[in-house]
């Protein structure tokens, strides 16, 4: 697919994410298809928009959650009308100015295309632990170090 569709899916993520980073539930829901599903850090699972906004929203009243910073690293188009992201993560915890290696995380997106403009049918949030490899945990602390503020 050529570079317009790929930054309309990259946007879609990376707005995805800002809601998250400005705790906004609502306008993290939106982005998600009405049969879209979120599998989240814990493995929680919510179903369309309303349940994804019902899920996230006593999660940012009750918890300071930290931003996250993300880097995609594919985008793979399954058809002209659906596509896989997979981008790493890692967030900041609030009063720190280090990412938090143990909340670095693996996201998958499925989105699909419907009236031009794309929307998520999946997210999956897999937190990367990488038991007995620390040097793969390192490698991707490292690549997600450079997208921090200086």
């Amino acid at each position: 697919m050529d570079t317009e569709h790929t930054k309309a899916v990259e946007d879609l993520y990376f707005n995805f994410l800002h809601a998250w980073n400005e705790r906004n539930s609502r306008a993290m829901a939106v982005h998600f298809t009405e049969d879209g599903e979120m599998v989240g850090y814990d493995g929680s699972q919510a179903f369309g928009p309303e349940e994804i906004h019902a899920h996230l929203e006593p999660i940012f009243s009750s918890f300071p959650t930290p931003p996250y910073y993300a880097k995609v690293k594919s985008v793979s188009f399954l058809s002209d009308d659906a596509v896989m992201v997979r981008a790493i993560a890692g967030m900041v915890p609030v009063g720190k100015t280090e990412l938090s290696r143990e909340l670095n995380t693996h996201h998958t997106v499925i989105a699909v295309k419907n009236d031009e403009k794309w929307f998520i049918k999946l997210f999956q949030n897999t937190p990367a632990q990488f038991h007995g490899r620390p040097e793969l945990l390192e490698q991707m602390t490292e690549e997600l170090r450079a997208l921090l503020p200086k």
